[in-house]
Parts: C-alpha cells; sequence; structure tokens
C-alpha cells in the first residue's frame, strides 16, 4: 500500500515565486464582496438558537418523569453543537466588525454549549496557523489517536494493538468528546499559568454545568438524570467530532520544518464536502473547509458562493482542491487512522499534484 502524501521542505526561491498566488485570489474574493458582514444571518441564527434553547427546557419541565426525556436530551446535544458552531464563527470574526463584539458573542454561544471561548481560541488559532505541520498543529499532536506516522510506531503492546483499529474506533470515541471539551473547558481553575480572565471564564463554565446537572436532579431519578446527561453528551460530541473530522484527516502530512505559502498551506492540507442545506447544516459550515481557511473571517453563508471561484482559482493555477462526499469523507478518515503507522494512502484520498519543490 503506499505511503500518504508528505509534503517536503522547498527551497525560497520557488516559496518566493508563490507568495503571490493568494493575494490574486485574495483580491478577486474582495471584489466579489463575499467578505461582508451578513448581520441579519447571524442575529437570526442566534435568536432561533437561544429561543429553542428555552423552548427545550419548557419541554423538559412539562414532560417531567419520564424516559421520554431521552429525545429531549437528544435534541439537547444536537443544539449545543450549533451554539458550539456561531461560537466557532464569532471567534473567526466572520459575525461582527467590532472585536469585542465578536469575543462576546463567542463566549455567550459557547458558553450555552458549555465550552471555554479563552480555551479553544488558542489552540484553534494554532490550528488554522499550520493545517496537518507535526509540531505546529495541535490538532494532530500526541493524544489517544495517533494522527502521524511518528507517534504511531512508538506506540507498543496494547498500544500498538489500539492503534491499528483506531479508525474503527474513532466514532464510537466520539461520544466521549463532550465531555472531553467540558472538562478541557474549565481545567485552566486549577493551572498555575492561566490567566485571570481564563480562570473567570472556566469558572462560569463550570457554574453553568453544575446547575445544568442540579437541574436534571431536580426533576429526575438519578437513573434517568444520569442517562439524559449520557444521551445528550453523547449526541453533542459525535455531532461535534463528525464535523470536524472530514476537514483534515487523511490529507498530506507536513514536516516541521517544510516552508509552503499560504494558499497551498491551507488548500493542500485541507478537503472540502459536498452537500446541500442539510450538510451545511449539520457541518456548520466546515464542509467549506478550504474557504474557511483561506479566509476565516468570511461569514458562513458566504463560503458556499465562495467555493466556485476558490476552486476555478485553484485549478487554473494547478493546485489542487480536494472535495469528496460526507461518507466517503468518514471512509477516507477510517482507512488512513487504521493505516496511519504504514504510511497508508486511502485509494479515495485527493493526490497531492504540486511539486513546491520546483
Amino acid at each position: 500500500m503506499a505511503g500518504p502524501a508528505i509534503l517536503t521542505p522547498t527551497s525560497p526561491d520557488p516559496l518566493a515565486r508563490s507568495q503571490s498566488l493568494y493575494s490574486g485570489l485574495a483580491a478577486e474574493i474582495r471584489e466579489s464582496g463575499l467578505l461582508r458582514r451578513r448581520y441579519a444571518y447571524y442575529w437570526t441564527r442566534m435568536g432561533v438558537a437561544v429561543g429553542t434553547f428555552a423552548l427545550v427546557w419548557v419541554a423538559f419541565s412539562l414532560l417531567g418523569n419520564s424516559w421520554f426525556q431521552l429525545i429531549i436530551a437528544g435534541g439537547l446535544g444536537i443544539l449545543m453543537t450549533q451554539f458550539g458552531f456561531l461560537g466557532h464563527d464569532a471567534a473567526h470574526r466572520q459575525m461582527f466588525r467590532s472585536a469585542a463584539w465578536n469575543d462576546w458573542a463567542s463566549r455567550i454561544m459557547a458558553g450555552f454549549a458549555g465550552l471555554s471561548y479563552g480555551w479553544w481560541k488558542g489552540k484553534h488559532n494554532r490550528h488554522h496557523a499550520a493545517p496537518n505541520q507535526e509540531g505546529k498543529d495541535p490538532d494532530i499532536s500526541r493524544g489517544t489517536l495517533a494522527f502521524t506516522a511518528d507517534l504511531a510506531n512508538e506506540r507498543t503492546g496494547a498500544g500498538a494493538w489500539f492503534t491499528a483499529r483506531q479508525g474503527w474506533l474513532f466514532f464510537p470515541l466520539l461520544t466521549l468528546e463532550g465531555l472531553n471539551l467540558h472538562v478541557a473547558s474549565v481545567t485552566p481553575l486549577a493551572s498555575r499559568h492561566a490567566t485571570r480572565a481564563q480562570r473567570v471564564e472556566s469558572l462560569v463554565v463550570a457554574l453553568r454545568l453544575a446547575a445544568y446537572v442540579g437541574v436534571l436532579l431536580l426533576v429526575l431519578p438519578v437513573g434517568k438524570a444520569g442517562a439524559f446527561l449520557a444521551v445528550q453528551s453523547a449526541l453533542f460530541g459525535l455531532s461535534l467530532g463528525a464535523s470536524f473530522a472530514p476537514n483534515h484527516k487523511g490529507m498530506p502530512i507536513v514536516p516541521p520544518e517544510a516552508r509552503i505559502d499560504f494558499l497551498r498551506r491551507q488548500v493542500l492540507m485541507s478537503r472540502n464536502v459536498r452537500g446541500g442545506v442539510v450538510v451545511d447544516f449539520a457541518l456548520g459550515g466546515l464542509n467549506y473547509q478550504i474557504e474557511h481557511h483561506l479566509f476565516p473571517s468570511m461569514p458562513r453563508p458566504n463560503l458556499r458562493a465562495a467555493r466556485p471561484l476558490v476552486r476555478a482559482y485553484c485549478d487554473a493555477n494547478d493546485v489542487t482542491y480536494c472535495e469528496t462526499g460526507l461518507f466517503e469523507s468518514y471512509g477516507i478518515v477510517i482507512d488512513y487512522l487504521n493505516h496511519v503507522g504504514l504510511r497508508a494512502r486511502s485509494p479515495f484520498e485527493c493526490p497531492l499534484a504540486v511539486d513546491l519543490r520546483t
């Protein structure tokens, strides 16, 4: 089986010659007006999300002690994912011109999901700066799953057994991602290196989570409250993780020393997912991952319109633009994770058509 695409370091000359690539695309996108704010869209989305959140809790209180509450729990898990997407958009300055307004919108929307904006922002910014680059992208760093061959091949015994099957275990593990994100959001409370703002935000998240559990126990017996919490957390983690999974997993891994121009760095390491409004909703617009990485502050509803412009520009400049179907992308992720130690390449993976050394 062939190895996955690995980008090799480039010499300064081709890198310098390629710097103008992004400038040309950026000018075209600016002229198209696709970077303009979409205030009505975001105010509507936030209003509908908050209103639905209130209705969910009204339904919860009216239903009372019933196993049908698990349906409410599932709906709440999906709704919390939508709050996470809104917090993500605000953190990228997609909603408002004011940095302060975006920061507060992100904090509030993430707070509805029980997440810390401050903890997530720093990690996510590092990912955007160097997607899939070893030693720089925290999303492929050491953890439960091995996303690079070096990390996979250093495992032995039970760890090696797990890594050889981690692709099949990936989606079941996502059911725990909601809990993992909640824990990570409150850990600054115990960190000596956390800022005062991070501790305050984490305290608010911790109080929100405690109040949530308290409300469950006021209405439901312990067993049903635990089941409610498990279903909500599992669907939250699964739906949120499934929206991020197709974006970069199975795409080229960048060595630490590689130097790549901005356009290729963002396009070649990202994968789009085809689909209509249902996919756009389920993935929070992250199915337009290439456009999002090239223009992080572009409002979510404009990404679909930017796609044909970006794709045509990449085609004209011989830059591979990768796009697959949703389930095909999940197949790529599973195959890549199962064979990452062999540097395996899925037959569905988009090839790296650009040699940056020339």
